[in-house]
């Protein structure tokens, strides 16, 4: 095993997986590299709370998504079939509208759509998302002549920082912190990269020729573990 890798990572991390890492002689820097804001208006809240009338189908690719409806909601109870990705998403969906609404889960937007598709009775969603929400979900469920309604409820904020120190690797959980992280920084040749999905990595591509390594399955904990296998 190698001795102090020093890893960059460009969203923040559970404290158990830093010292988890820290044990294996892997030490984590945490530098954002984004920033989310839920939306504030009047149209946003009357929307969602037009959805919240409807026993209707309900998609969420994002975690920030999930919070900024729930805070929306405020407990309020709804009626819904949720399809989501990801582990940390799905948990969210659990606590605040409960396991017995979720619907379907899959490992990325593409597989959820095709997932939804495969429901004969879903000819309409509402897909709460970012304003740097990427096309393949509702491009997929349109081709499928199933109507899609998209509610953006946060902003994705890019937030720029120099960086001086070599890192043996990047952990790059967005296309948006990808492109971010590239504005202002160029990489040594030997710095491995690791995507959380195929976007990320495609997103990474247009910047870098560096190893990139993807992550098989969504959420952070499997990104800061596949790091970990690779470097130890």
């Amino acid at each position: 095993m190698q001795n102090n890798i020093c890893i960059l990572c460009t969203r923040p991390l559970n404290e158990r997986l830093v010292q988890e890492a820290l044990q294996e002689s892997i030490s984590i820097d945490e530098i954002s590299f984004i920033e989310t804001e839920a939306v504030q208006s009047i149209e946003v809240q009357q929307e969602i709370e037009q959805a919240a009338t409807k026993s209707t189908t309900i998609v969420f690719t994002s975690m920030n998504a999930v919070e900024a409806v729930a805070d929306y909601l405020d407990g309020q109870p709804v009626e819904w079939k949720i399809y989501c990705i990801g582990t940390t998403t799905n948990l969210l969906v659990k606590k605040y509208f409960g396991e017995h609404q979720l619907a379907g889960i899959a490992n990325s937007a593409a597989e959820l759509a095709e997932l939804i598709a495969g429901n004969i009775m879903i000819d309409e969603v509402t897909f709460f998302c970012g304003d740097q929400r990427r096309d393949e979900l509702p491009e997929i469920l349109r081709s499928y002549n199933i109507d899609v309604t998209e509610i953006i409820v946060y902003q994705t904020i890019a937030v720029s920082h120099t960086i001086n120190k070599v890192y043996h690797g990047i952990l790059f959980f967005s296309p948006s912190a990808a492109e971010s992280f590239f504005r202002k920084n160029q990489l040594s040749d030997t710095t491995i990269l690791f995507a959380i999905g195929n976007t990320t990595a495609a997103e990474i591509k247009k910047y870098s020729s560096n190893k990139i390594i993807i992550s098989d399955q969504p959420g952070k904990e499997n990104l800061v573990t596949k790091m970990v296998e690779y470097f130890t």
